[in-house]
């Protein structure tokens, strides 16, 4: 079993005499045993443990990583392009904070974040992943903030491998399965060697959520007594809640004209027959009230069925090639060339078309809000359809909520091919009587993006559609039209237009439902070209040994090119009386295309160096030139202690930077719309305009070209028990502490609004009402470095391996961080700093315990591993105050509650792997694994939709996978 507390673990035990560069130190040296703390994870331990047949999927259960983006809970992340990726986030730092290696190199990212998508990385060939918890800037360059992972590849593979697995939930449903061939062989008398690696995975993704836990409609709701100067929490947690302001087939909200509001409540069934809401016991506001209820306990909570049709996990395909060939050309060099070719391509559900019914084209029609709200003209035809000309005397408009069952779900149908070729030579020599090390190596990377969305509202459209009327006024008779083709006004025309009725299930035209959605899409290639050169020698000795010396440089190229089809672009024109018009918006994407690229010149020295009764020094310098920010310096000062063999202590301090990626330089824009609580309700909101509880946004994302580094200062300080009396076991304690200043970040549309309610005018300037609507408003997002960031925490790993008899073993190994902060400072006054640990609301949360356990018995024939893993309990709102009476005044920033706690999660999983002999000098194995043996629950969030935390938890429940594999010698 590998040991974090050894830099040296990989291969020791069969290949001792191979020199063995390990993350973290670009030094080669027997012996050597890192100051930062590694935890290496061999091919054993991840076909004994993986849950699935991704390799990523494994890592992110290691608690050292928090936060981490995956499939799972990537639904949303719509206009980014991110969805169905696979990252790593080291500490809960960003996936952007942690860099991702193979085989010590850099590798082209998926995204226009930088992000490295570890479904590329070729998943059979991977010998062991390396994970460095501390900052590696001044070994690797850039983005080694929380640390580095390094997938270490079989390059000398010889004979045959092929497996195969196939999985399912106990369900029913995520079908799934994976085939690898992997194939090596030496020529030239030994000294050529060829690898060749093909993969072919696919999973059917589950579409729609029909979970037991997600039905109980436990929901955070406002107390509808509460009042600015209560002393009672204005946050209730409470269950069989759902949401009153919206229906599958539409629920009337408000109504104009005459009796004010007397229609509100009617909702729309099957083929549009009329039903009467059901208010429960507790609402918010009041049904009574002004504005329409958001919330209920009660009555008719589980009519609306949005939180139903969302997806778990998305429809995946994807296949990879990896081919690798060397030789050695003389003694001690050898040249090799290597390629790789991945596709990938996700398909997933992230809900219903919620986004309103279009911007206004005319006085109360297509208004845009909330959860589908839809106002409709008194005259409308659908609207008098079903409702009847005597039941509409005098109503001039009607708003309608709906979760609009009729219309396909959004969807985010992604595409990424990813290439990577590497070039180089390598070997060995002796200087100054040493032996000394050498490699020089060119790559080229480029990875053609597809993003993808379907079924999306294109808002001038759908307020068309909407807009229908009779083609004769009056005459109920009359076939419907598009008002824009039946008024007196010939250059509004639309002959495309094709009436849409949103009122009731099963209703709507096939014909305007592809009128008023579309497929946006933007193509994205991602360039990277790097060279490279590293030496490592030992130039001399001192009292207490060989000081090893290794040092390089690199010269790295980064580009983006982009491009957006016309018809998916949003155009702005300038009105003749001052102002801008945006039309052909959508209700998500909004996509323009990113162009720009940067360099960087990189240099650096490492240097380790034996002082004599047990103490080594380690320390590292480099130097960095972007064309974008400048030059910046990085380093690394470490050491390490054995005053006796039973112990190690060691410690280090870093400067590392992250600079600023291809997306937050040059991003040309995306927008997606939402819509977020509003903290001025009831009062006048941004732009002196009145909104309800609940506010409609567009928000547009661009990029900052004056963006400098990020720069962190990180200490981590440990200790290694390796006791003599006890053999084979281990144990480490590391505390570690990054502090990032001049921090990246863009604020979400819910804290803009939120630091504009508390004051801030910088954030107020940012919100601008939308002209063409009167209840949502427009938002601009742009990073810049205007934070900082404390994380600080302490890992735990501990092992012991048990011989046993026969060459039998049994091991027990664990692993568990506990962090202590997770500090945002937006740097700004009257803004409280946040810190996330111990919050399991949401992604940018972070438990204060994550851990892992597992158990392996390991003999000839067969092994068993038993697997415990989960999070610790914590807070909801990381800003909320639980309370029942006597609670301080509730703000945005510190709202009050009668509870807020989030329970933890604890999961338990098992694999059975058979090994059997295969005539022909081969090897088989025959496994069986069993995720979730118990069916546990996830980590459950009082929301409307997903009620589910789905970084920290186990979405699918029970699920099972079997396969096998087979080796030839």
């Amino acid at each position: 079993m590998a040991s974090a507390a050894s830099a040296q673990t990989a291969r020791a035990a069969e290949e001792k005499s191979e020199d063995i560069v390990v993350t973290g130190t670009r030094v080669v040296r027997d012996g050597f045993q890192a100051p930062t703390p590694l935890t290496v994870m061999s091919r054993v331990d991840i076909e004994n443990s993986s849950p699935t047949n991704n390799i990523a999927d494994f890592v992110n259960e290691l608690p050292a990583l928090a936060g981490s983006t995956r499939p799972a809970n990537s639904r949303l992340n719509l206009s980014s392009g991110q969805a169905g990726i696979n990252a790593l986030n080291l500490r809960n730092l960003g996936e952007t904070r942690t860099l991702v290696l193979i085989d010590g190199r850099r590798s082209v990212a998926s995204t226009i974040t930088g992000l490295v998508d570890v479904n590329t990385i070729p998943q059979s060939l991977v010998e062991r992943v390396e994970i460095v918890t501390g900052g590696a800037s001044a070994a690797y360059g850039s983005d080694a903030v929380a640390g580095v992972v390094n997938f270490v590849l079989n390059k000398k593979y010889e004979g045959l491998k092929v497996s195969a697995d196939t999985g399912i939930t106990s369900r029913g449903d995520g079908f799934n399965y994976s085939i690898n061939v992997t194939g090596g062989t030496s020529f030239g008398d030994g000294r050529g060697h060829i690898t060749l690696s093909g993969e072919v995975a696919h999973a059917d993704g589950i579409l729609k959520v029909d979970r037991a836990w997600n039905a109980t409609g436990f929901v955070r709701i406002q107390d509808p007594n509460w009042t600015a100067t209560s002393t009672t929490p204005r946050f209730l947690i409470r269950r069989q809640v759902g949401a009153a302001n919206s229906t599958p087939g539409g629920l009337i909200l408000y109504s104009s004209g005459g009796t004010a509001n007397r229609l509100r409540g009617i909702y729309f069934g099957q083929g549009g027959a009329l039903n009467q809401f059901q208010y429960g016991a507790l609402t918010f506001p009041s049904p009574t009230g002004a504005s329409a209820p958001s919330l209920t306990q009660g009555g008719d909570w589980q009519v609306n069925d949005s939180g139903r049709r969302i997806g778990l996990d998305p429809r995946d395909d994807r296949y990879g090639v990896y081919g690798r060939l060397s030789y050695e050309v003389a003694n001690n060099v050898e040249i090799f060339a290597e390629g790789s070719f991945n596709r990938q391509e996700v398909f997933f559900n992230a809900g219903p078309n919620l986004s309103s019914c279009g911007s206004a084209s005319r006085a109360n029609v297509g208004v845009a809000g909330a959860n589908g709200l839809c106002t409709l003209a008194g005259d409308n035809a659908y609207l008098i359809q079903a409702l009847g000309p005597t039941q509409l005397t005098g109503i001039t408009a009607v708003g309608i909520g709906t979760t609009a069952v009729d219309l396909p779900f959004r969807a985010s149908n992604n595409r990424r091919e990813v290439q990577r070729y590497v070039v180089g030579a390598e070997g060995a020599f002796t200087a100054f009587g040493k032996p000394a090390h050498w490699g020089i190596y060119g790559q080229y990377g480029k990875a053609d993006l597809r993003e993808q969305l379907r079924n999306i509202m294109q808002f001038q459209r759908m307020s068309r559609a909407v807009d229908a009327v009779f083609s004769v006024p009056g005459n109920t008779s009359s076939p419907i039209v598009c008002r824009v083709n039946a008024d007196a006004d010939p250059t509004n025309n639309d002959p495309a237009c094709v009436p849409l009725n949103r009122l009731g299930i099963g209703v709507a035209n096939p014909a305007a439902i592809a009128y008023a959605l579309g497929d946006p899409y933007r193509d994205e290639t991602v360039t990277q070209k790097v060279v490279g050169a590293n030496l490592s020698l030992t130039p001399f000795a001192t009292w207490a040994g060989d000081v090893s010396v290794a040092l390089g440089g690199e010269y790295r190229e980064e580009k983006i090119k982009g491009f957006v089809p016309q018809q998916y672009q949003p155009i702005v024109t300038a009105n003749p009386t001052g102002g801008i018009t945006t039309t052909n918006l959508w209700s998500v994407g909004n996509f323009l295309p990113s162009n720009g690229s940067y360099n960087v010149k990189e240099a650096y020295l490492e240097t380790v160096v034996p002082l004599g009764l047990g103490l080594e020094f380690n320390g590292a310098v480099r130097a960095t030139d972007y064309s974008t920010s400048g030059y910046v310096t990085t380093w690394k000062a470490g050491a390490t202690w054995q005053p006796i063999d039973d112990v190690r202590f060691r410690v280090t301090r870093s400067r590392d930077i992250r600079a600023p990626n291809l997306a937050e330089l040059y991003q040309a824009g995306s927008s997606n719309s939402d819509a977020v609580s509003n903290p001025f309700f009831p009062g006048v909101g941004p732009g002196n305009a009145t909104y309800g509880t609940s506010i409609s946004y567009s928000a547009t994302a661009v990029g900052n070209p004056n963006l400098k580094p990020e720069k962190a200062d990180s200490w981590n300080i440990g200790a290694v028990f390796s006791p003599t009396f006890l053999p084979g076991f281990n144990v480490s304690v590391d505390y570690f502490r990054i502090k990032m200043k001049d921090t990246i970040g863009t604020l979400s549309a819910q804290e803009i609004i939120n630091r504009c309610f508390e004051g801030v005018a910088a954030y107020c300037a940012a919100i601008t009402p939308d002209p063409n609507s009167t209840s949502r408003i427009l938002l601009r997002a742009q990073p810049f470095n205007f934070a900082s960031q404390l994380v600080r925490g302490i890992d735990f790993d501990a092992s012991y391996r048990i011989p046993i008899r026969n060459g039998d073993s049994f091991t027990l190994r664990g692993v568990a961080t506990r962090y202590i902060d997770n500090i945002i400072d937006q740097g700004i006054k009257g803004v409280d700093p946040v810190n996330t640990v111990g919050v399991n609301g949401g992604q940018a949360s972070t438990p204060k315990w994550l851990y892992r356990f597992n158990a392996t018995y390991d003999s000839r024939s067969f092994s068993a591993t038993a697997v415990a893993r989960g999070v610790s309990a914590g807070r909801y709102d990381s800003g909320g105050i639980e309370c029942t009476t006597g609670c301080p005044l509730s703000t945005t920033q510190h709202p009050t509650y009668d509870n807020n706690h989030v329970k933890g999660t604890f999961y338990v999983d098992f694999n059975l792997t058979a090994k059997m002999d295969i005539a022909g000098d081969g090897d088989g194995e025959i496994f069986f694994n069993v995720t979730n043996v118990f069916d546990a629950d996830p980590l459950l969030l009082p929301e409307t939709g997903l009620a589910a935390n789905p970084t920290y938890s186990d979405l699918l429940g029970r699920a099972f996978r079997v396969g096998f594999r087979v080796k030839t010698r």
